[in-house]
């Protein structure tokens, strides 16, 4: 198991969260999904053999949200 750490400006309230969460958690190879509402913090704890963390930039972004490291 992998823990990403990426920031996201988008996820400061809740209707953006939770759709970010959903997508996340659906996601396979994602275990679990924490997003800090103060800063846009996301911990994202995936497998490593599923999912790299340049393909989690990805998903998400293809979702209209943007991403930082």
């Amino acid at each position: 198991m992998q823990t990403t750490t990426l920031y996201v400006k988008e996820a400061t309230s809740e209707g953006p969260i939770l759709n970010l969460e959903s997508i996340l958690l659906k996601t396979e190879g994602v275990e679990r999904a924490i997003i800090d509402v103060d800063d846009g913090e996301i911990k994202i704890d995936h497998s490593e053999e599923k999912l790299s963390p340049n393909q989690l930039i990805t998903l998400i972004e293809q979702y209209g949200v943007n991403v930082t490291k």
